[in-house]
């Protein structure tokens, strides 16, 4: 499969889906598409996935120039990056995010949505930073966190924007564990194989008995967001 943005690349049944648009792998809408075709690509070819991003950066979010510009390349932008948590969450076979350092908002919340997650060591910023820049935590977001932090870390990740570095980000859920940079992409492929050894039925089935309430939340929020995010563009003002 070529894209622009995205490249994929399977061995073994163990598909790695690569984000490096060569800055800071904003989620564009161009972005968001092609990591669409590259998981369905990876579910055709029945693989586990392998998520991750480029030098220093998994992801930095939404696509800012698409956001100030407003419209509906903005809205479609924002929906096709909420519903990508749903179809990452449901995804049939495990899901690694393999973090490779700084990841913001948008980057945080699809990284979430993943089975399992290694982050780097390294001096790298880990935060949902929408209130700090005057926005209102949107309710996919807020679920994504929700799903996987501690509450603690959870009250402060919403409402205070807090930067997490790796090793506070380990403390609070956002990584399940840490790995050096150079060691990251091994160790993600390591633990690939071992997933490998699951009953891949029994993992989707199990997967999507447990999340289907999230799920549902998840899909029932996307037009409540969506609103907001149209309501506030043509206020002009910041979302109450």
């Amino acid at each position: 499969m070529t894209s622009e943005f995205v490249q994929y690349s399977l061995n073994n049944k163990v598909a790695t889906i690569r984000i490096d648009d060569g800055k800071r792998n904003a989620l564009s809408p161009q972005v968001l598409s092609e990591i669409y075709r590259a998981l369905d690509q990876a579910e055709s070819d029945g693989a586990l996935v392998i998520l991750t991003g480029r030098e220093s950066v998994f992801s930095a979010g939404f696509d800012l120039h698409v956001m100030k510009r407003g419209g509906r390349n903005a809205l479609g932008m924002l929906r096709a990056g909420y519903a990508l948590t749903a179809r990452v969450l449901a995804y049939p076979h495990p899901v690694i995010a393999a973090c490779n350092g700084h990841v913001m908002a948008m980057g945080v919340f699809l990284m979430l949505s993943a089975d399992y997650v290694i982050g780097s060591r390294g001096d790298f910023k880990i935060s949902a930073n929408e209130v700090a820049i005057g926005l209102t935590m949107p309710r996919v977001a807020a679920a994504m966190l929700h799903h996987r932090l501690n509450p603690a870390a959870y009250q402060r990740a919403v409402n205070l924007s807090e930067y997490f570095n790796g090793e506070s980000a380990l403390r609070a859920g956002f990584f399940d564990e840490l790995a050096d940079p150079a060691q990251l992409m091994p160790r993600a492929e390591s633990c690939a194989e071992e997933l490998r050894e699951l009953d891949q039925h029994a993992h989707k089935a199990s997967k999507r008995r447990i999340r289907a309430a999230l799920i549902r939340k998840i899909r029932f929020s996307i037009p409540l967001d969506l609103w907001d995010a149209a309501m506030m563009g043509l206020r002009g003002a910041r979302p109450r």
